[in-house]
C-alpha cells in the first residue's frame, strides 16, 4: 500500500488507460477522484471500488469546470498529491484534410485539458511543497504519423508543457513527468481497426511500410495496465528523484527515436 494516504485525481478515467490508472492507484491505497466527461464510466468505477474511488464528471476543456471540480475534490477527499492527465481524443485525417473543428477539439482536450488541470492542481501542490504530476502523452508526439497530425501535435505540446512545468516547479518539490504509450488495447485503438480485430492487431504489430510505420519489436500490443504501472511508478516515492522525464511504453515501436 505504498500510496496509502495519497489523494489522486485522474482525468479520462471512464475507460481505457484512465480507468486502469484509477484501479492501479486505488490498489496501492490512494483515494482517487475519477474525472471524465461521461459520468457512467467513472460512476461504475466508484461502485466497484467503494471508499477508494469517487466519481467527478467534468469537462477538462472547460477551465471554470476544472477549477470547480478541483476545489470540490480537495474539500471532500483532502489535498491532492497526485495528478494524472489521461483525457484525450483522436481525430484521424491527413494534415491538409483536417477541419478547424477537428484541430480545435483535439487541442481543447489533449493540450488545454492538461494545462487546465495542471494549473489548478500543481499550483496547490507547490504551495504545500510536494506532489507528482504525470501526463499520459503518446509516442506519436516524437515520431511523425500519417493521418495523426492533430493528435501528434497536441500530444507533443502537452509533453513539452509538462516538462516546462516540471522545471519551474522543481524547487517547490513538485515532480512532473510524462508516460508515452504506443498502441494500447483501448476503445480508441480499436476504433482504428477493421471488423477483423485479430487481423488488425496483427497489422499493428507487424507495422506498415506504406505509412512509414515500424511494427512493435516486443511482438504485442500493450494492455492499459502496462501503461498504468508506469504511471504509478512515476507518481510514487520510488521515482522521487525523477522529473521532466518522458517514459516510452510502446514495446520499442518508435525505436526510441
Amino acid at each position: 500500500m505504498e500510496l496509502d494516504g495519497e489523494v489522486a485525481l485522474v482525468t479520462g478515467a471512464g475507460q481505457g488507460i484512465g480507468a486502469a490508472v484509477v484501479r492501479a492507484l486505488a490498489a496501492r491505497g490512494a483515494k482517487v477522484a475519477a474525472v471524465d466527461l461521461h459520468a457512467a464510466g467513472v460512476e461504475a468505477l466508484a461502485a466497484d471500488h467503494p471508499d477508494a474511488v469517487h466519481a467527478y464528471p467534468a469537462d477538462v476543456s472547460d477551465s471554470a469546470a476544472v477549477e470547480a471540480v478541483v476545489e470540490r475534490v480537495e474539500g471532500e477527499l483532502g489535498p491532492l498529491t497526485v495528478l494524472v492527465n489521461v483525457a484525450g481524443i483522436l481525430r484521424t485525417a491527413r494534415a491538409l484534410d483536417l477541419t478547424d473543428e477537428d484541430w480545435a477539439a483535439t487541442f481543447a482536450v489533449n493540450t488545454s485539458g492538461v494545462f487546465h488541470l495542471s494549473r489548478a492542481v500543481a499550483g496547490r501542490m507547490a504551495g504545500r511543497g510536494r506532489g507528482a504530476v504525470v501526463t499520459v502523452g503518446s509516442n506519436a508526439a516524437g515520431v511523425p504519423r500519417v493521418g495523426m497530425a492533430a493528435y501528434a501535435a497536441s500530444k507533443a505540446a502537452a509533453t513539452m508543457f509538462t516538462k516546462c512545468l516540471g522545471l519551474e516547479l522543481a524547487r517547490s518539490g513538485v515532480r512532473c513527468n510524462v508516460v508515452s504509450p504506443g498502441s494500447t488495447d483501448t476503445p480508441m485503438q480499436r476504433a482504428l481497426w477493421s471488423a477483423d480485430e485479430e487481423a488488425s492487431a496483427a497489422r499493428v504489430i507487424a507495422g506498415d511500410l506504406d505509412s512509414y510505420r515500424v511494427g512493435i519489436p516486443l511482438g504485442r500490443i500493450a494492455e492499459p495496465a502496462d501503461v498504468a504501472e508506469a504511471v504509478v511508478f512515476l507518481a510514487s516515492d520510488r521515482a522521487r528523484h525523477i522529473t521532466m522525464h518522458d517514459l516510452y511504453v510502446d514495446g520499442g515501436a518508435t525505436l526510441r527515436a
